[in-house]
C-alpha cells in the first residue's frame, strides 16, 4: 500500500480493498519501525491518527460524496499549529508548547477527513537548506544515509521518500519545499503567496512564508491544492478569490505552451550533469509540443543577497515575540527581566536563527534601514519587473530546482554563505510571489535532480499542468529511493 500514490490509494478506499484504519496503521508500522534512522518526526501521532481513521470508515462506509482525501493519511510540517499536539518549528523554544488551535490548512484537512500521521521534523523555524538546524536532529535522504534532504522541509520530503506517508505539508520562504523536493526525487509545489491561507503557520518571514504540499507526483500535488488553497478572512494575505478545481486541466496538452530559459540561470556556474538533465527534460517537453525561448532575468543575480536582508529583518521582528513570558521555553531562575530575556532567548535559539535575528537587527537599525532593507525591497521590485516582462513573452519559466543533488550531511554547516547559494535558482520566485514547482527530472551519482517549472501570479493550474505532462512522458518521478524499499 505504501508504494501507491494518493490517487490510486482514493480509488483503494473507496473500492474497499483497504479501509483507513488498514491504510493507517500500515503506515504508523513502517514508521515506528523504520524513521530512527532518518528522523523524519517530531512526534508521531498514533492515537489521533487511528482515532481519525475510525471516523473516516465510518464515512466511506456511507453512500454519501465524500471528499477525495477522506480516509488519506498524511504529515505535517512542525511550523503548523495542530491543537492539543506539540507544534514546536523544529526549536528548543517551542519544544513544550502545546498549540490551543489549528492552523486554517490543518482545519482544512480535518474537514475532509484525513488522517494527521505525525509532525515532521524541520529546519529550525524554517531557517536553512539542509534540515541540519534542527533541535531535533538532523534528517537523513532516504536515497543516502549520508546526505541531507534539503530543506527547511526535509522532514516532510524525507518521510515521503521513505514511504512513511503518501504526502506532507511543508512551507516555502526561499525553496524549502522545492529543493528538498529535488533532493529527494519527490514532487514539491510552492503556491502563489495570497492562494494559501498562513493563518497558524509560525511565521519566519510573513511575506515570503507559503506552505504546499510534497508528494509523489503533480497529479497528486493538485489533490491536495484542492484543500490546501482558498480565501481565509483570518488571514490578511490571503487573496479574495474564487475556488479553484487544481485537478481541472491536468490533461491538457502541451500544443503551443510557450516557455522561457532564463539565461542567468543556465550559466557556466551550473553543474554540467545537472545542466545535461534539464536540457534532456527541455526535450522531452518540445516533443509534447511546447515551444522554447530564451529569457532575461537581470535582477536575479541580486536575489540571495536581496533576500539574506528582507528575510532575517522580517524574523527579526516576528521571533521578538519568543521572550519566555508568554509561551515557550523559560531560562532557569532568571534574576530578573533582562536576564530572563537573554538567557532564555540565548539558550532557545539554535546558531542559525541567532544569526539571522542578528542581521536582521541590523539591517532595520536606524543608521541602515535605507542602505540595506530599503535597498533591498528595491531590488526585490526590479526582480518582481523582471518576472513581469519575461511573462509578456512566455507562459512558463523553465529552470534547475537546486544547482546540485544532495550534498554530504555536515559538509556545508560551517559555511553559511555556501548554505545560502543552495537556493540560488528559487528565491527570486519568493521575492515575486509566483508559483513553483520542483518535480523529478534524472538521477547525477544515483541521488535525484529536480526540474523547477515556474508561473505567473495564480497561474498555479497551468504550473501543475505542465508538470503533469512532463511526468506522463517520463518515469523520474516512480523510482523508488533504496531506504524506502525496506519493510
Amino acid at each position: 500500500m505504501h508504494k501507491q500514490t494518493i490517487k490510486q490509494l482514493m480509488q483503494g478506499l473507496r473500492d474497499k480493498s483497504f479501509s483507513s484504519t488498514e491504510l493507517t496503521q500500515h503506515y504508523l508500522n513502517r514508521i515506528n519501525s523504520l524513521d530512527s534512522e532518518i528522523n523524519s518526526f517530531i512526534t508521531i501521532t498514533d492515537e489521533l491518527a487511528l482515532k481519525q481513521a475510525a471516523t473516516a470508515d465510518v464515512l466511506l462506509a456511507g453512500d454519501t460524496k465524500l471528499h477525495d482525501l477522506c480516509g488519506i493519511p498524511m504529515a505535517h510540517k512542525d511550523i503548523f499549529c495542530t491543537e492539543g499536539v506539540r507544534s514546536s518549528c523544529g526549536s528548543k523554544m517551542l519544544d513544550n508548547f502545546i498549540a490551543p488551535y489549528n492552523a486554517t490548512i490543518i482545519e482544512n484537512f480535518n474537514a475532509a477527513g484525513s488522517i494527521m500521521l505525525g509532525k515532521t521534523n524541520m529546519d529550525e523555524f524554517a531557517m536553512g537548506s539542509s534540515n541540519e538546524t534542527s533541535f531535533y536532529g538532523a534528517v537523513k535522504n532516504p536515497w543516502d544515509l549520508t546526505r541531507v534532504p534539503g530543506g527547511s522541509s526535509g522532514g516532510s520530503a524525507a518521510c515521503v521518500a521513505a514511504l512513511f506517508a503518501p504526502a506532507a505539508t511543508g512551507s516555502d520562504t526561499g525553496g524549502s519545499i522545492r529543493q528538498p523536493a529535488a533532493l529527494c526525487g519527490l514532487t514539491g509545489l510552492k503556491p502563489t503567496y495570497g492562494a494559501v491561507s498562513r493563518f497558524g503557520m509560525i511565521a519566519f518571514a510573513s511575506s515570503l512564508d507559503q506552505a504546499g504540499p510534497l508528494a509523489k507526483t503533480a497529479e497528486d500535488a493538485a489533490i491536495l491544492m484542492n484543500t490546501l488553497a482558498g480565501f481565509d478572512a483570518k488571514d490578511s494575505t490571503s487573496m479574495p478569490r474564487d475556488k479553484e478545481d487544481y485537478t481541472a486541466k491536468l490533461n491538457d496538452k502541451l500544443d503551443g505552451i510557450k516557455i522561457g530559459l532564463p539565461k542567468e540561470f543556465f550559466s557556466d556556474d551550473l553543474d554540467p550533469e545537472v545542466a545535461t538533465l534539464v536540457n534532456n527534460a527541455i526535450k522531452e517537453l518540445e516533443k509534447a509540443g511546447a515551444t522554447f525561448k530564451e529569457v532575461s532575468l537581470p535582477n536575479s543575480e541580486y536575489s540571495v543577497p536581496a533576500y539574506y536582508v528582507v528575510a532575517p529583518a522580517e524574523a527579526s521582528t516576528n521571533l521578538s515575540r519568543f521572550d519566555g513570558v508568554r509561551y515557550g521555553y523559560r531560562c532557569d531562575k532568571p534574576v530578573d527581566l533582562m536576564d530572563m530575556y537573554c538567557r532564555t532567548r540565548g539558550e532557545g535559539f539554535g546558531d542559525e536563527v541567532k544569526r539571522r535575528i542578528l542581521i536582521g537587527t541590523y539591517a532595520l537599525s536606524a543608521g541602515f534601514y535605507d542602505a540595506y532593507y530599503n535597498q533591498a525591497q528595491k531590488i526585490r521590485r526590479l526582480i518582481k519587473n523582471d518576472f513581469a516582462a519575461a511573462f509578456n513573452d512566455v507562459d512558463l519559466i523553465l529552470s534547475p530546482t537546486s544547482p546540485s543533488a544532495a550534498f554530504k550531511l555536515g559538509e556545508k554547516t560551517n559555511d553559511p554563505v555556501q548554505m545560502y547559494l543552495e537556493d540560488i535558482y528559487t528565491i527570486a520566485v519568493n521575492l515575486a510571489g509566483l508559483p513553483a514547482i520542483s518535480v523529478p527530472c534524472g538521477l547525477k551519482n544515483n541521488l535525484p535532480v529536480g526540474l523547477q517549472l515556474i508561473g505567473n501570479a495564480f497561474d498555479d493550474a497551468r504550473v501543475l499542468n505542465v508538470a503533469h505532462q512532463f511526468q506522463q512522458l517520463t518515469d523520474w518521478h516512480t523510482l523508488c529511493a533504496p531506504f524506502a524499499k525496506k519493510g
